[in-house]
């Protein structure tokens, strides 16, 4: 999400002075009324590698959405898009009943995510729907880890102290100004766009701006969608067995130096 312009504290952007002291890429690409998809990532990523190349310097590549992560590391083929598939798909306002369709229609995909997860259910139906092949027959698929040539480091934190620094983090976001930021972005002439719209907090604030529920409510919400969304993350980067995982409340550049190595 830290592609969106002006998505800044919500995404805790890295900020002025920090991008001034490291170079920063894949920040501030697009507006927040563009749908960005991962596709488009791959091709700027693309750009921004050969770039640090040519200059005889290495990337750090850092992030925590499985998906961007695969497509990365590992050139996941990405589907095209179908919108007047996807239109006639979002005019069904059950989920539920949706991904009963992607079971029945692929049920390798649909047996790969929450039945409550609208977005993911909504792109692999569109995908298979409007190509006539499986969304899940796209790329290696997730459950191949082939080879890498560069090491993978994974920060972990026990499950209570996680939960603490998630919510401790909406609280300073909250401090920080993050109510006026989707104030702002709300009210710009093209709004955000749906992929936008979705992002962790931004969502449960934009509710609560239309008077769907209190700002209390709204931070409660999106806490807990976090927290879960962290487990979710959990789960799918402890199935990636390049993965090494260092303490992140110890040292945790020392390992990472060992393993980049000189």
């Amino acid at each position: 999400m830290q592609v969106y312009r002006g998505m800044n504290i919500g995404t805790a952007k890295p900020t002025t002075a920090e991008q001034a002291e490291v170079p920063h890429h894949l920040i501030d690409l697009v507006d927040p009324d563009d749908d960005y998809t991962v596709s488009r990532f791959q091709q700027d990523l693309a750009v921004a590698l050969a770039d640090i190349a040519s200059r005889h310097h290495r990337a750090v590549l850092v992030g925590g959405t499985g998906l961007y992560l695969r497509a990365a590391v590992d050139g996941l083929e990405i589907p095209a898009q179908y919108p007047d598939v996807r239109a006639q798909l979002e005019g069904e306002a059950d989920t539920g009943w949706l991904h009963r369709r992607l079971v029945g229609l692929d049920p390798v995909a649909a047996g790969r995510m929450e039945p409550t997860n609208r977005r993911r259910v909504l792109r692999a139906l569109e995908v298979t729907i409007g190509s006539g092949r499986p969304f899940s027959s796209y790329g290696p698929g997730m459950a191949t880890y082939p080879p890498l040539s560069f090491p993978m480091v994974g920060l972990h934190r026990e499950r209570d102290e996680l939960d603490e620094r998630i919510e401790a983090r909406y609280q300073s976001q909250l401090e920080a100004g993050f109510l006026a930021e989707v104030e702002a972005l709300r009210a710009r002439p093209g709004g955000l766009s749906r992929t936008a719209g979705q992002a962790l907090g931004y969502r449960e604030l934009l509710d609560h701006l239309v008077g769907a529920s209190s700002l209390d409510e709204a931070i409660d919400e999106a806490v807990t969608r976090t927290r879960r969304f962290a487990r979710r993350q959990q789960r799918w980067f402890r199935r990636d067995p390049r993965l090494v995982w260092v303490e992140a409340g110890q040292n945790a550049f020392a390992p990472i130096d060992d393993l980049l190595g000189d």
